[in-house]
């Protein structure tokens, strides 16, 4: 890779750093001066969605080889998370306050301020084995978490409300299928495509650990 690509990615990957950081705080902020979950969304989603929405430069990255994760895997993770962000949540403002909305906020804010970090740090070849362990081993909670009582529930929650405004109807006018019947649709598919990420994340677990026992090794 050369220096100028390398510099890039270290910059991106701070940048997002700096960002879920900022986000974690809010959130956290809001619910320690309220003492509610109901204000996630108020102190940090368009923050969120902001740092969501760039988070499409990923699936670029992994399209024209800049990293080697390939682009399949990143454009599922952030499809399903810029979805569930900006037409539900961003959306529909009844269910902005619903707790599957902090749940979601503070699994996805606490798996990025590992995740970035480690990526930056990668860049300068100077992680820490232990940021290396806790990159490939806090999904094993935060994923799940993140995504069956934070969006799958959130997403359930808001089908009454999608129903009643029918909501982004002109979108599917002429369509055999509805808005309201998409969002059913990918609940339906949503375990099986999370279960793939999932799989996905243990197959990268086994890989990077196992080279840092390696290096562990001859050193």
């Amino acid at each position: 890779m050369s220096q100028l690509s390398n510099l890039y990615l270290f910059l991106y990957n701070s940048l997002q750093s700096f960002g879920w950081a900022l986000a974690l705080f809010r959130v956290l902020s809001s619910f320690v001066l309220t003492k509610s979950i109901h204000g996630a969304y108020a102190s940090a989603g368009e923050l969120i969605c902001f740092l969501q929405t760039a988070a499409f430069l990923e699936v670029i990255h992994g399209a024209i080889g800049l990293v080697p994760c390939g682009a399949l895997f990143p454009l599922m993770q952030w499809g399903g998370r810029t979805h569930f962000l900006l037409a539900i949540v961003r959306g529909i403002t009844e269910v902005q306050e619903l707790p599957s909305v902090f749940i979601t906020f503070l699994a996805w804010s606490l798996s990025e301020i590992i995740r970035y970090p480690h990526y930056a740090l990668s860049c300068l070849g100077h992680c820490p084995s232990w940021m290396t362990y806790l990159r490939y081993t806090a999904f094993i909670v935060l994923f799940p978490i993140g995504v069956a009582p934070g969006e799958m529930w959130l997403m359930y929650q808001a089908l009454p409300y999608i129903k009643e405004k029918h909501l982004y109807g002109d979108s599917f006018l002429g369509l055999p299928i509805s808005y309201y019947n998409f969002v059913q649709v990918v609940l339906l598919c949503y375990p099986f495509l999370w279960l793939k990420l999932y799989v996905h994340l243990f197959k990268q677990r086994k890989s990077k650990l196992s080279k840092r026992h390696e290096r562990k090794k001859k050193m």
